[in-house]
């Protein structure tokens, strides 16, 4: 038989997303509209996020996604009918809504296997208004949203995990093992935000990361902050920023495999010049990658992350960015994501500003972000504007 996790874990869970992870733990308010969307073979998630969402009295509002449908989709759909925007609907949806809770879930992680990427790829690239939409009503304030994954059968399998194995990673690294799971994450978090603020405090003009596999040099740009853990990601245990996008030089390869449009793409290794990469590889699933970087902006990052090995709970491959860009172990991890850059990193208000001059201020404005994950061992050296250098992360720990 399955395992399935009980009611009451699952609404320990629901109870972390909505009165941790919204609006930076300060809970869903009363008559605030929270938009969860929940495949369907996350259906037992339903009840107690419902649940949990109502005695906030806060509004209910599910997308409930059919499993076994998208291939169809894709397989029948014409250029023109992939491309279409409902922007009237879309834009109805952002205005109303005041939190957004994802749910990861799987049925089969390879269900797109064999669609031709090109119609991938335009399907995304045609909801580019609604991210923006959804981005500036975060730099407002007026909208938070958190992300979390609902375990499965396929997710596991593919894991080389039973499904009980795979829901006892989502069960520690959430804290649901804990009897206050929330007040765990907070302690944790406090740990996150003095490394985070300690960062704030140095002013980094570059990087440089080394390792058997990577020569990377990142530079990190003007009004630029360091953030980290938080509720956006459920669980969160990295620190992040969105560097300059011009002026990443070197090479990285990835241990770790990408997911993406279910679809793996594995051994990627990209070379930057200038801040572009000028050549990529994979040893599997290239085709993809390709297209990939078809959408404009991909050929450039958006962040940067760290994660301390100390911090995370995770001690194995999941099959899901999620989890794999926060994974411990003995070296932690880093992970660049190719694409949009996360706004909120800069120290000035954006909200005001065209997408042109947030351009000028050298962040990526691409309608895609894809986290791309190594685990290996690195030394990271920071280099000040005064002129002299400090590591600031090696052995898999921050170093600060």
């Amino acid at each position: 038989m399955t395992y399935q996790p009980s009611n009451e874990l699952l609404r320990k869970y629901a109870d972390v997303l909505v009165k941790f992870a919204l609006r930076w733990g300060k809970w869903a308010q009363k008559g605030e509209v929270v938009f969860v969307q929940l495949p369907e073979c996350a259906k037992p998630f339903y009840l107690p996020l419902q649940q949990s969402i109502l005695e906030a009295w806060a509004i209910p509002m599910f997308e409930y996604l059919a499993d076994g449908v998208a291939k169809s989709y894709y397989e029948t759909a014409t250029p023109q009918q992939l491309s279409f925007f409902p922007s009237q609907f879309l834009k109805g949806k952002i205005d109303e809504m005041t939190h957004i809770i994802s749910i990861i879930a799987e049925a089969d992680k390879y269900e797109l296997q064999g669609i031709d990427p090109k119609k991938l790829t335009l399907k995304r690239q045609s909801r580019k208004p609604y991210i923006q939409w959804q981005t500036q009503k975060e730099l407002e304030g007026k909208l938070t949203r958190t992300v979390a994954m609902y375990g499965t059968p396929a997710m596991a399998k593919d894991a080389g995990m039973t499904t009980e194995a795979y829901w006892q990673q989502i069960i520690q690294a959430c804290y649901l093992d804990q009897e206050h799971p929330i007040q765990q994450r907070q302690k944790t978090q406090t740990e996150i935000e003095t490394i985070r603020r300690k960062l704030n405090d140095i002013y980094i003009d570059k990087i440089h990361m080394e390792g058997a596999d990577m020569d990377l040099w990142i530079t990190i740009g003007e009004n630029r902050q360091r953030l980290g853990g938080g509720g956006r990601n459920i669980p969160s245990f990295e620190v992040f920023t969105s560097p300059d996008r011009r002026e990443t030089q070197g090479w990285i390869q990835f241990n770790q495999p990408l997911f993406r449009y279910g679809q793996k793409i594995d051994g990627i290794k990209l070379v930057f010049n200038q801040g572009v990469v000028q050549e990529f590889d994979a040893k599997e699933g290239k085709e993809l990658l390709t297209e990939i970087f078809q959408i404009p902006g991909t050929k450039s990052i958006g962040e940067f992350s760290l994660t301390d090995a100390r911090h995370s709970r995770i001690t194995k491959f999941m099959g899901e960015t999620l989890y794999d860009e926060n994974m411990g172990g003995k070296y932690g991890n880093t992970h660049l994501a190719i694409g949009r850059s996360y706004e909120d990193t800069s120290t000035v208000d954006l909200s005001p500003l065209t997408e042109e001059e947030r351009k000028q201020r050298w962040f990526n404005q691409s309608a895609e972000h894809i986290d791309i994950i190594s685990t290996t061992d690195r030394t990271v050296t920071a280099f000040l504007a005064d002129g002299s250098q400090k590591v600031i992360y090696a052995d898999g720990k921050f170093q600060i």
